[in-house]
């Protein structure tokens, strides 16, 4: 049987994907060259969509139209290749689904603080009452809540590997946190690519979008004043600034848009710490301009829970604070939670290394870190750059080690953080397998 689209990966993405296919009378087949897990073969089953796992049919893929691809199936693999050499039409999940929505569009991408901003925008729309889906690299397949819901607004929190598959899908208001250097093994190690793959954010911005972007990231502003974006541009940063629509003074963040300003103490905010600083600021910048009245935006900045995995407090055993930051995959995250730690602290590190620099990690490790654990198969490259910056060095290969390691490393009053710095494929699922888990060793000390 011949079909008008091919969906390539079974996991929440894929799967999304071929519901809101079928629901559109389009001829649909999804392969996935693993198995599929259990309900993910149910759904697909239930919803009567043709499928194979395990492996793939190569003529049934390359007859195909158009192709959906997950975002984690790199180009370089040889049916990737071969399905580019037939200039077979490869699309992100976002770019499919977005033809079907008339919704509005919150994008958020950056190497840091896109789940945390994410998750803080919808919290503030939803509690506004608005009718608000969230989506993307979070939560929910964006195609399936296309296919099943009616929602106005949607939050999506987009990867550069979402984006790299982004043709005519418009973020109404894009929101770019930072980059810095991530990813690389997926992008020849050229920092550009990465650079190119997250400004598609503003892909088909015109007059009336609009941008909102840290003023103080010296790449981000580089490829503003080269691509020279129609939308309207807000910027937010620490200090004041007399061009930013957000910044910091004395102990309160102000907001300056359509010609109102809005004014938070600083200690009010459920989120602390530079970073969350910042994550806020883009919140509310998007919360002003969706016209979000002041006590329903103080509220929500206030009141917020926070992310999973994300400098998440776990337990605190004889004086020592556990702290859960699984979700830091990159050097730069560890950064921002080593800055935020006001006491000594034993850091475990390590995983599966994308290209990874730890020289920006370097002085804080040296000024904070009693000691280190190396979490991973292969700590050869974390071993070459720490040896001698850290007296106290120890290796392990499971989470129960790596914690019961630092509970005898660690002194009253410390902190135990794991940030690896590293994805986690090498010794876990993905990162909420190794942070579950780590918080499970933890509450069993």
């Amino acid at each position: 049987m011949n079909y008008e689209l091919i969906i390539l990966g079974g996991g929440e993405s894929g799967v999304g994907s071929a519901i809101l296919a079928k629901a559109k009378g389009i001829r649909v087949f999804l392969s996935d060259s693993g198995m599929l897990k259990g309900e993910h073969r149910k759904t697909l089953v239930d919803y009567g969509i043709d499928f194979e796992e395990g492996g793939h049919t190569e003529e049934s893929i390359l007859s195909a139209s158009e192709i959906v691809k997950s975002p984690g199936i790199p180009d370089t693999i040889p049916l990737m290749q071969k399905i580019i050499s037939k200039g077979i039409r490869v699309i992100s999940e976002i770019e499919f689904a977005g033809r079907y929505t008339h919704a509005k569009m919150i994008c958020i991408t950056g190497s840091n603080g896109k789940t945390t901003t994410a998750s803080l925008i919808y919290h503030i729309l939803k509690s506004a009452g608005l009718n608000v889906g969230l989506g993307g690299n979070i939560g929910k397949s964006f195609a399936r809540q296309v296919a099943e819901e009616n929602f106005d607004y949607f939050v999506l929190e987009l990867s550069s590997f979402q984006l790299e598959g982004v043709y005519d899908f418009k973020a109404d208001i894009a929101v770019l946190m930072n980059i810095t250097p991530d990813h690389l093994d997926r992008y020849d190690h050229n920092m550009q690519n990465y650079v190119d793959a997250k400004m598609r954010i503003i892909r088909n911005h015109k007059m009336g979008d609009s941008f909102i972007y840290w003023i103080d990231d010296p790449v981000v502003t580089k490829e503003i004043e080269k691509l020279k974006p129609a939308s309207d541009l807000y910027s937010f940063t620490e200090k004041n600034n007399q061009r930013a629509a957000a910044y910091s003074e004395g102990n309160k963040m102000y907001i300056q848009t359509k010609g109102t300003v809005f004014d938070m103490e600083l200690e009010l905010l459920a989120l602390q710490g530079m970073h969350n600083l910042y994550n806020s600021m883009a919140s509310g910048i998007v919360a002003k301009l969706l016209d979000i009245s002041d006590d329903n935006l103080r509220l929500a900045l206030s009141d917020f829970k926070g992310v999973p995995h994300r400098l998440e407090k776990v337990a605190s055993v004889r004086g020592v604070q556990y702290i859960n930051d699984s979700k830091a995959t990159n050097v730069n995250s560890c950064w921002y939670a080593l800055q935020s730690m006001r006491t000594k602290v034993v850091l475990i590190l390590g995983g599966t290394d994308k290209g990874n620099d730890y020289t920006e990690i370097e002085e804080l490790v040296r000024q904070k870190a009693r000691g280190l654990i190396f979490l991973g198969k292969d700590n050869r490259k974390l071993r070459a750059f720490f040896d001698g910056i850290v007296p106290d060095i120890e290796e392990v290969n499971s989470m129960k080690d790596a914690v019961d390691t630092a509970y005898r490393m660690a002194e009253k009053g410390d902190t135990v953080l794991l940030s690896p710095c590293c994805a986690s494929f090498d010794l876990f699922q993905n990162y909420e397998d190794r942070g579950n888990q780590f918080k499970d060793c933890v509450r069993r000390l």
